[in-house]
């Protein structure tokens, strides 16, 4: 193995720049809100706006946190580490 190999297998990959995290949470987000708006329309479609967004939210923050975002930074280390290579 050559040190160039070495060192690149042993330095960390970064934390996403603000432009990298903020096309990751659009990609996370829009899809998920297009899904519950298309599902739960018709049931909060009598409910006044704040309320009906305030349920979006309630329901959306933790599918994009804790569901899609991992899944987005497992795809960036890959990528990264694959572009490495």
């Amino acid at each position: 193995m050559s040190a160039t190999t070495t060192a690149t297998r042993t330095t960390p990959i970064p934390p996403p720049t603000k432009h990298q995290l903020a096309l990751m949470i659009w990609i996370a987000v829009f899809p998920t809100l297009a899904v519950l708006n298309l599902a739960l329309g018709a049931l909060l479609d009598p409910l006044p706006t704040l309320l009906r967004t305030f349920v979006l939210a309630t329901v959306a923050v933790p599918i994009v946190i804790y569901g899609l975002m991992p899944q987005l930074h497992r795809i960036r280390r890959a990528l990264i580490s694959r572009r490495r290579r």
